[in-house]
């Protein structure tokens, strides 16, 4: 049976994935990071994904947001199927995660952060945000620190979701990130916010689900 291994964003628990997992079809494991351990990086989140998977043989590595920094550090030491990025970070070799702003571009877009509820959560119901604020979690800087570890993205199969009305991470900043650390990446795309695992999760699973 396949299974989806869900690596979520900075400062989210499992529970914001909670819209989405009935909608997969395998078995699910929502991830539990120590996101508020500053001594945790991202080879102890990875860490953390790999003793979850255990011996699955047939498995899609999930990653939102922060996540895109950990899942190929995942499927580097366990057989995965592919890695999904939904509206992720794509690291580079030797690139710090606190570096990734300033190196993708994405600092120089000037992202207004004044109202964090409407840059994250646009799109998404009332009911959607009291689920993902039942899930937030406190994130250290922790996969900020270390540079990324591997000489090269595993040769994996990987696809890459867009959200289209995503304002935190802009889909012309994001087609370009992607069009430069992941090329040839097979890519789809969701009429939703920087969380469409809340605001359209059939969307987001039927394009899982494709896998």
């Amino acid at each position: 049976m396949r299974t989806y291994v869900l690596i979520p964003g900075g400062g989210c628990g499992p529970g914001y994935w909670d819209r989405l997992a009935p909608l997969l079809d395998g078995e699910v494991i929502a991830l539990d990071l120590p996101t508020a351990d500053e001594s945790a990086g991202l080879t102890e989140y990875a860490d953390v994904a790999v003793k979850a998977i255990g011996d699955r043989d047939d498995v899609v590595v999930v990653a939102h947001s922060l996540g895109g920094l950990t899942a190929p550090l995942v499927a580097a030491r366990v057989p995965v199927r592919e890695i999904v990025f939904i509206t992720a970070m794509i690291p580079k070799p030797g690139e710090k995660g606190g570096d990734w702003w300033e190196r993708s571009g994405y600092s120089a877009l000037g992202v207004d952060m004044s109202d964090e509820n409407a840059t994250f959560y646009n799109g998404v119901d009332p009911e959607g945000i009291a689920l993902a604020n039942a899930a937030v979690r406190d994130q250290s800087g922790g996969p900020m620190v270390e540079p990324w570890p591997l000489e090269a993205l595993p040769d994996v199969p990987m696809r890459f979701l867009f959200c289209t009305e995503d304002r935190f991470f802009p889909l012309d900043f994001m087609r370009r990130m992607v069009a430069d650390r992941l090329p040839g990446a097979v890519t789809g795309e969701v009429p939703a916010g920087h969380m469409p695992m809340l605001s359209h999760p059939k969307e987001v699973a039927d394009f899982l689900n494709r896998s």
